[in-house]
């Protein structure tokens, strides 16, 4: 792949993926087929990064715990690269709020 280096938008991109957190891993074209995988190290975290079987790259975090479940990682692919965001606070799950409402009878 080949971008002009004065591409502003690509710069723009690349200088908002490394102020955010995102990480690059890798390109595309290292995980060309359905159940294809890499694995990649940052920051001393083990990182899985696979193509799925309906064509999406999806990202685990490997935990070194015994019997840890691989834990998701946000992934996303901008100009055929592969970018891992491993900031906790994106991959904290949050609780739907419950709202309770009371039928009035007519």
């Amino acid at each position: 792949m080949t971008v002009p280096p004065d591409d502003r938008t690509f710069r723009r991109e690349m200088a908002s993926a490394y102020r955010s957190g995102w990480h690059f891993v890798d390109l595309v074209t290292a995980i060309p087929h359905r159940g294809d995988s890499l694995m990649v190290t940052l920051f001393g975290e083990p990182i899985v990064v696979a193509r799925e079987q309906d064509e999406d790259v999806r990202a685990y975090r490997c935990l070194r715990r015994p019997r840890g479940a691989p834990q998701p990682v946000r992934c996303a692919i901008r100009y055929g690269m592969i970018f891992v965001n491993l900031d906790q606070r994106d991959h904290q799950l949050v609780e739907p709020e419950t709202i309770t409402a009371t039928p009035r009878s007519a």
